[in-house]
């Protein structure tokens, strides 16, 4: 794909991406999403095919974007702080494209939907980032014995959706650092 191409895409992402997060994916329509890129309307059709085929390309798009954050944690060599840094990641990411992650809670979690078959995949690589980092901090003797890494891979995925979200829409206030730490207070938290 040629840079102008490439170009012109991401801002069509960036557009659908501001829309969806004021109103909702569902309310955007094509004409808004080229006026708010500053394209004609045909630019869309001609990237994307349809309204599906943007949303599908964005998805993968935006999980590729955040998959090469997250790995950022696996070059640390303190797993501990690997797993800081993956959560660090990870709320700069959503921080940046709020839009995005609305998008991916609403349709990862709405049931077996229209984009699904897209997400399935694109959920399984974000899950096995987080799972192999898991694995890093267990395999140093500082993750529970017993928790199924798979099951608490993905609930730091949907953790760290949820609260970056909630922080960003409730507690606009509170810095990243305060949030990270929160999360890597309740990641080493066990009830008693």
């Amino acid at each position: 794909m040629s840079p102008r191409a490439e170009a012109t895409r991401r801002k069509l992402f960036e557009a659908t991406m501001r829309l969806a997060r004021s109103r909702g994916l569902a309310a955007v329509t094509m004409d808004e999403i080229a006026a708010e890129a500053g394209v004609a309307k045909g630019t869309v059709y001609y990237n994307f095919g349809s309204k599906d085929g943007l949303v599908e390309a964005l998805l993968r798009y935006g999980i590729d974007l955040l998959s090469q954050r997250l790995r950022a944690g696996a070059a640390e060599d303190d797993p501990v702080t690997g797993l800081e840094v993956l959560v660090d990641e990870a709320l700069e990411f959503i921080s940046e494209y709020p839009g995005f992650s609305q998008i991916l809670v609403s349709e990862l979690w709405r049931g077996p939907g229209q984009w699904h078959a897209t997400l399935l995949p694109l959920r399984e690589n974000i899950v096995s980032v987080l799972e192999e980092q898991l694995r890093r901090v267990a395999e140093a003797g500082r993750f529970p014995q017993g928790v199924p890494l798979r099951t608490a891979a993905a609930a730091l995925f949907g953790t760290l959706l949820v609260v970056a979200l909630d922080w960003l829409v409730f507690e606009p206030g509170r810095s990243r650092e305060e949030v990270r730490d929160s999360v890597m207070t309740l990641l080493s938290a066990r009830a008693q």
